[in-house]
């Protein structure tokens, strides 16, 4: 959330009148652009929902994760990395 008030506050308001009657739906439309239309460098220039689409094609559903979770399988993996480090070698995983 921090973000997108940051965005907004840098890419909105300087263009609006702050004093319109209609400034919670120009924000509104503002935000609706900046997540469906507005290309986004960090997304390789996709629009967030763009980004979304395209990952939701590769995201496996709940029962999916549920078939293929296996808990004996899983590490546990502590904190402190030194800790973490040491736990590995002595089972043997490094």
């Amino acid at each position: 959330m921090q973000r997108k008030r940051k965005t907004d506050k840098e890419e909105f308001y300087p263009t609006v009148d702050l004093r319109a009657d209609n400034l919670e739906q120009l924000l509104a439309e503002w935000q609706h652009y900046y997540n469906w239309f507005r290309p986004h460098t960090s997304l390789g220039g996709k629009s967030p929902e763009e980004r979304r689409f395209e990952l939701s094609s590769i995201t496996p559903f709940w029962n999916e994760v549920e078939d293929n979770y296996h808990p004996e399988k899983e590490r546990f993996q502590v904190q402190n990395y030194y800790d973490d480090l040491r736990i590995r070698k002595l089972k043997g995983c490094l």
